[in-house]
C-alpha cells in the first residue's frame, strides 16, 4: 500500500519542503559539512516548524518567504562551520532535549557511556543520590533522573551562566522537585560519602591542542569547558581526591576522559584509594570512561 503526500505537488518552482531539504542538503555536502542530510533536515524543522515526519508524509507542502529566509540563514551559519545545536538552540542527549546556549558544552553522544554505566549500576526503582560536577548544560544528571526515578541529584558549575541553562532545562523536563545546581568548584562544601553516584565530564583538551580543534567545537564551545590545562590531566588530578571523598564507601563514580588518557586517569583514581578501577570503551570503540562501575560491554542493563 502506497501512503500518497498530503500536499498536491505544486507548480514548478515553489518551495516546499521537499526542494528546500534537498538544495541545502547538496549546498552542506558542497560545503564539506559532515552529515549534510541530517543538518539540512534538522535546521529545516527548526525553521519552517516542521518534524521529520512531516518532511517524509508531506514533502510537497509549501513553504512560506519568511520560513525560506529563515532557512537560508540557518544554513549560511552552518556553512560557516556553526554547529547545529547553537543555531536551533537545542541538542538532543541520551533520550531528553536540552536547550543550549553557548554559555554551556554542546552535549556529545560518546557522553552517553556514562548513562550507560549508571544504568547499570542502579535499578529503575532504586533510590540513591548522585552528582554531576561540572554539569554545563545539565545533560548527565537529567538524563539520570528521567531513567532513575528513585533518584534525586545535584548538579555543580563554576558558571553562573551554565547553571541557569541547567535550570531551564530541569524545568523543562519537570525535575525541579529531584535537581538542585549549586554554584562551586568542583565538590566543594559538599560532606564526606554524600553520594551514591558521582559523575563528570570535566576539560580535558591539553591548552595548546585546543586551537587544533574542528571550528564547531573551537570556536563555538566555551573554552572553560574544553581547557584540561598543559597535559589535559589537570581536572582529573583535582577530581580524584575529591570524588572519593564525597563518595559513598560502595558509590560509584564514572569521569568521561580523551581517548588516549585512559591509564594515566586510571592511575590517577588508584593513586587515592580506589579499586577495581577499569577503562570502558564508547560505541566508536575508543577509550571514553574511566569508572570502578560495572562495565557495559559484560552487563545487560536493567529494564525498567
Amino acid at each position: 500500500m502506497t501512503t500518497e503526500p498530503l500536499s498536491p505537488k505544486p507548480a514548478d518552482g515553489a518551495a516546499t519542503l521537499l526542494t528546500v531539504w534537498k538544495s541545502a542538503q547538496a549546498r552542506l555536502k558542497a560545503g564539506r559539512i559532515d552529515s549534510p542530510a541530517i543538518d539540512a533536515r534538522l535546521l529545516l524543522e527548526a525553521a519552517a516548524d516542521a518534524s521529520r515526519m512531516d518532511i517524509l508524509t508531506d514533502p510537497y507542502r509549501v513553504i512560506t518567504e519568511q520560513q525560506q529566509a529563515a532557512y537560508e540563514t540557518m544554513v549560511e551559519r552552518r556553512l560557516k562551520r556553526e554547529p547545529v545545536s547553537r543555531i536551533i538552540g537545542k541538542k538532543g542527549f541520551w533520550k531528553i532535549i536540552l536547550n543550549v546556549t553557548p554559555d554551556v558544552l554542546s552535549p556529545r553522544p560518546d557522553t552517553e557511556t556514562i548513562m550507560d554505566i549508571a544504568m547499570l549500576a542502579f535499578t529503575p526503582q532504586e533510590r540513591f543520590t548522585a552528582i554531576d560536577l561540572g554539569t554545563g548544560s545539565g545533560a548527565i544528571l537529567l538524563a539520570l533522573l528521567t531513567e532513575r526515578t528513585g533518584a534525586t541529584g545535584v548538579g555543580t558549575d563554576i558558571s553562573s551562566e551554565a547553571l541557569a541553562v541547567a535550570k531551564e532545562n530541569a524545568a523543562n523536563l519537570d525535575l525541579n522537585d529531584r535537581a538542585t545546581f549549586l554554584r562551586t568548584e568542583w565538590a566543594a562544601g559538599f560532606g564526606d560519602a554524600s553520594f551514591d553516584l558521582v559523575m563528570s565530564n570535566p576539560p580535558y583538551i591539553p591548552t595548546d591542542h585546543i586551537a587544533g580543534l574542528d571550528p564547531e567545537v573551537r570556536d563555538h564551545d566555551p573554552h572553560l569547558a574544553l581547557d584540561g590545562g598543559p597535559d589535559g590531566l589537570q581536572a582529573y588530578r583535582d577530581l580524584a581526591p575529591e570524588i572519593k571523598r564525597i563518595l559513598k564507601p560502595l558509590g560509584v563514580f564514572a569521569v568521561e576522559i580523551g581517548w588516549d588518557q585512559g591509564p594515566q586517569v586510571k592511575e590517577l583514581f588508584e593513586a587515592v584509594g580506589f579499586t577495581d578501577v577499569k577503562i570502558i570503551k564508547d560505541l566508536g570503540d575508543r577509550d571514553r570512561v574511566v569508572t570502578n562501575g560495572p562495565d557495559p560491554r559484560t552487563n545487560p542493563i536493567p529494564k525498567a
